[in-house]
C-alpha cells in the first residue's frame, strides 16, 4: 500500500529562488565538423555534424563526446535553485497506488498495480479486482537500476499461461517470455527479435502467434531498417527455432503485420501495413482449413480496419472506409474473396477512437471535441444509452469477452488520476472498483477547454489548466505542449508530471494541432507532408493566444513536447524564437532529410514525406529544426532531452541538432542535451528516473520562466 505520506495535503512550498539562475559561465564542447555534402535534386546540402549519427555504443569519440555534454548539461541543471524542492515534491505527488483496467480472463481479473514509488508496475490477478490479488509478475527485481521493464502481457484465454515481452533498457526490441501459472514456474520458451508485436493466443492455450524480423547483423540492432516482419506460431513449451511461420510477404519486405484470433478461436485476421497511417489490407485465415488458405478481404491499403470480434461468421470492424471520422461495418465470412462490406453503425459528428464487443453490445468510445464520449449499441446499430461520464476527461478500458455482461473502464482528467469503474452492460450502472487516495485535491485545479484561430483562420482547441484563482495578468509561468502528428488524438488525461507542474504554480495547456486525429482523417491530413507547416501554425497560435488572454507572456512561456512533438518544438524556436522563453524538444525528429534511414523511420513517410521525391523534400527543408537553425540567432534557453538507446528515434537527431545550435547561438541564453543512459524513447523508464528527469525539466523551465511560487493548501 501507498505510504502515510500520500494520505496527507502537502504543505505550501516556496520557489523564490528557482528563479535565480546559476553564475555559470557555460564552455560546451568543441564538437568537430566534417565535410560532409549531399545533393538532393540539385540543392547541395551541408551535414557537418553527420559523424554524430554512430551509435554511442559502437563509437569512441561519440561517447566521449556525450559525456562531455552531460558533464556541462548537468553540471547547470545540480546547480538550480529549487531542484532538490522539485524533485521532493514530484516525490511525494507521485506516491499514490496507480491500477490498470482490469480484464477476466478463466476465473481471474488480470491488472497492472504500481504502489505509488514502485519502478515499475506489478502484475496481479484476482477473482475480484482489488481483492486478495495474486502478484503473477513483478519486474521491479529484474534489474537493480529498474530499466528492465514489463512491456506487453498476453494471457491466454483460460488464464492458465502469460506471455509476456520484456523491455531492456528502453529498446523497442522485446524478449518473450512464457509462465505457467498453474506450476508458477517460468518457462524456457523464449522469443526474440520481436518489435511492434504483440501475442494473440489460440482458443486451446497451445499457443500463440507473433510477428517478428529477422535477427539484425552484429552492432546494427539499434540503427537498422527494420524489414521482412514475418508472422509465427509459437507452441508453448517448445524453441523458438520450431515456431511454425504462418504467413510472410517476401516479395513486399517493407510490410508489416498484426496477427489475431478471433475469440472463438477459429478465424486467424491478419492486417497488413506499410507504415504508420491507419490504412490496412485484411486477410483471415480459418483455422479450422487443414489447407491454411489465405483469403483477402481488403486488398488495397485505403482505410482503418480493426477488428471487433466475430459473430455467427460475421465480423465487424471499427473501420475509416468511406468514412473519414469512423463507422462500424461488418463482413459475412462465408463470402469468401470480394464480398462486400455492410454498414452496422454510420459515421457520426464525433469521431470513433475505438469499438469492443461486451454483453452481446457494442460499446463505442467517441472523441467530442478531444475528450471521450462513449455509447452503447445493439449488434444491429441501435443506439441504446450513453454512459454517463464524469466530466471532461479521457476513457481507456471496456475490453472484456463477447458474452460477459460486466466490464470495466478508466476515466482521467487533467486534474485527476485514472479511476477505475465497473460497468454493467445491461443496466448501463457504473460503479466505482479502484480509485486512488491522493495527496493532493483535484478540485483545488480548474480544467477547461478554449478554442483559438490559428493563421488560416482553421479554429483549434485547447485545453488549460491550472490551480483555482489565477490572475490573468500576463505574468504566469506557462508550459505550452503540442504533438500534431500520426494521427494521435491529445486528450485530457492525467500526468504527475503535469500536476507537479500546476502545483508549483505554473499553467498548463495543451494544443490539439492539425496532425493529431482530433477531427478525423480531414484533421490529420492536413498536418501531414506539403501542409505539415500548418501544425507549426498552429502551435504558433497557441502561444498568441495565451498571451493575448493574460495567461502569460513570451518571458513566461515555455514550450515542450517529445518525438514528433521534439521535431514541433525544433522548428517552432527556429521560427519564432521571440515568442517563447524557454523550450525543451524531448527525443525528436530533427533531421527531417534522413531520418527515414535508420531503424522505424522509413514507417514516418505516410505522415512527413521523404527527402528522395523533389516536392516534399522542399517541404522537408523549409522547417527541418537541424538544417534551419541561424548562425548568430538569439534563441531562447533550449535543453534538449533524449537516450542513448533511443532505437525508434535515434539520438543521433538530437545530438547533431544540439551541437549546431551551440555553435549559432549569440546570445546568452543556454542551449544544453541531457542524454539519459539505458533509456530509450520514453517507454519502461523507471519511476525513480523519470522523477530525477522531470525535477531537472521542471527546474529549468521554472529558472528560464520566472516560477517563484509554489503551491499552497
Amino acid at each position: 500500500m501507498s505510504k502515510p505520506l500520500s494520505r496527507v495535503l502537502l504543505p505550501a512550498v516556496s520557489l523564490a529562488a528557482a528563479c535565480a539562475l546559476p553564475a555559470l559561465a557555460l564552455d560546451y564542447p568543441k564538437t568537430q565538423t566534417v565535410e560532409q555534402q549531399d545533393d538532393y535534386h540539385g540543392t547541395v546540402v551541408q551535414d557537418p555534424y553527420r559523424w554524430l549519427e554512430q551509435d554511442v555504443r559502437e563509437s569512441a569519440e561519440v561517447a566521449a563526446w556525450v559525456e562531455a555534454q552531460n558533464k556541462v548539461t548537468f553540471g547547470y541543471l545540480d546547480d538550480l535553485p529549487g531542484r532538490e524542492t522539485i524533485e521532493q515534491r514530484l516525490t511525494a505527488l507521485w506516491d499514490f497506488e496507480r491500477y490498470s483496467t482490469p480484464r477476466r480472463y478463466g476465473d481471474f481479473y488480470f491488472y497492472s498495480r504500481n504502489d505509488g514509488l514502485q519502478n515499475q508496475a506489478v502484475l496481479y490477478r484476482s477473482r475480484e479486482p482489488g481483492v486478495d490479488p495474486q502478484v503473477v509478475l513483478d519486474p521491479n527485481g529484474w534489474s537493480q537500476d529498474g530499466t528492465v521493464a514489463l512491456a506487453e502481457v498476453s494471457v491466454s484465454p483460460d488464464g492458465r499461461y502469460v506471455a509476456y515481452g520484456i523491455q531492456d533498457g528502453g529498446s523497442d526490441w522485446r524478449t518473450w517470455r512464457v509462465k505457467d501459472l498453474g506450476s508458477g514456474k517460468v518457462l524456457d520458451d523464449e522469443l526474440r527479435w520481436i518489435k511492434f508485436s504483440h501475442a494473440s493466443w489460440a482458443a486451446d492455450g497451445s499457443g500463440f502467434y507473433y510477428s517478428r524480423y529477422p535477427e539484425p547483423a552484429e552492432g546494427e540492432q539499434f540503427q537498422s531498417l527494420n524489414t521482412d516482419m514475418a508472422v509465427y506460431f509459437h507452441r508453448v513449451g517448445t524453441a523458438q527455432d520450431q515456431d511454425r511461420q504462418v504467413y510472410a510477404r517476401p516479395d513486399h519486405p517493407d510490410w508489416g503485420f498484426n496477427a489475431e484470433v478471433s475469440h472463438s478461436g477459429r478465424y486467424l485476421f491478419i492486417n497488413t501495413w506499410i507504415g504508420t497511417d491507419d490504412r490496412y489490407r485484411v486477410e483471415v485465415i480459418d483455422l479450422e482449413d487443414e489447407a491454411g488458405r489465405v483469403t483477402v478481404l481488403e486488398d488495397a491499403f485505403r482505410a482503418d480496419f480493426s477488428l471487433i470480434e466475430v459473430v455467427d461468421h460475421t465480423a465487424l470492424f471499427r473501420s475509416t472506409l468511406d468514412a473519414p471520422r469512423g463507422r462500424i461495418v461488418s463482413y459475412d465470412l462465408r463470402q469468401g474473396a470480394g464480398g462486400t462490406w455492410r454498414e452496422v453503425v454510420p459515421q457520426q459528428e464525433p469521431v470513433l477512437q475505438g469499438a469492443s464487443l461486451v454483453g452481446d453490445k457494442l460499446v463505442l468510445d467517441y472523441l467530442q471535441d478531444a475528450h471521450s464520449k462513449v455509447s452503447i449499441h445493439s449488434l444491429q446499430g441501435k443506439t441504446l444509452r450513453e454512459v454517463a461520464l464524469p466530466g471532461l476527461g479521457t476513457v481507456s478500458g471496456f475490453a472484456s469477452a463477447p458474452d460477459d455482461p460486466v466490464t470495466y473502464y478508466s476515466f482521467s482528467s487533467l486534474n485527476r488520476p485514472a479511476t477505475v469503474y465497473r460497468y454493467h452492460v445491461d443496466s448501463g450502472k457504473s460503479e466505482v472498483a479502484l480509485a486512488p487516495e491522493l495527496a493532493f485535491n483535484p478540485d483545488d485545479f480548474v480544467v477547461k477547454q478554449v478554442f483559438y484561430s490559428s493563421a488560416d483562420g482553421t479554429r483549434v482547441p485547447m485545453f488549460i489548466a491550472h490551480r483555482k484563482g489565477l490572475k490573468l495578468d500576463g505574468s504566469n509561468p506557462t508550459l505550452l505542449y503540442g504533438y500534431g502528428g500520426f494521427n494521435i488524438s491529445l486528450t485530457p488525461t492525467f500526468s504527475v508530471t503535469r500536476l507537479a507542474w500546476m502545483d508549483l504554480g505554473g499553467v498548463y495547456a495543451q494544443a490539439n494541432l492539425r496532425g493529431g486525429g482530433e477531427y478525423g482523417e480531414a484533421w490529420h491530413r492536413a498536418g501531414t507532408k506539403l501542409q505539415k507547416q500548418n501544425v507549426f501554425d498552429d502551435f504558433i497560435a497557441a502561444a498568441e493566444y495565451l498571451e493575448a488572454e493574460k495567461y502569460t507572456s513570451p518571458e513566461h512561456l515555455g514550450i515542450y513536447g517529445g518525438s514528433n512533438g521534439g521535431l514541433l518544438v525544433g522548428a517552432v524556436v527556429n521560427q519564432r524564437p521571440d515568442l517563447f522563453a524557454a523550450a525543451i524538444p524531448a527525443v525528436g525528429v530533427m533531421d527531417m532529410l534522413r531520418f527515414q534511414r535508420f531503424t522505424a523511420g522509413r514507417f514516418w513517410v505516410d505522415d512527413y514525406g521523404s527527402s528522395d521525391n523533389p516536392e516534399e523534400f522542399k517541404a522537408l527543408y523549409a522547417y527541418s529544426p537541424y538544417h534551419n537553425i541561424q548562425k548568430g540567432g538569439d534563441y531562447p534557453a533550449v535543453l534538449v532531452t533524449t537516450a542513448d538507446t533511443d532505437d525508434r528515434v535515434v539520438p543521433g537527431h538530437s545530438f547533431k541538432y544540439i551541437a549546431r545550435l551551440q555553435d549559432a547561438q549569440s546570445g546568452d541564453e543556454p542551449v544544453l542535451i541531457r542524454i539519459q543512459t539505458r533509456a530509450g524513447h520514453g517507454a519502461g523508464k523507471p519511476t525513480s528516473m523519470l522523477i530525477r528527469e522531470y525535477a531537472d525539466m521542471w527546474a529549468f523551465m521554472a529558472a528560464h520562466l520566472g516560477l517563484t511560487i509554489g503551491a499552497s493548501d
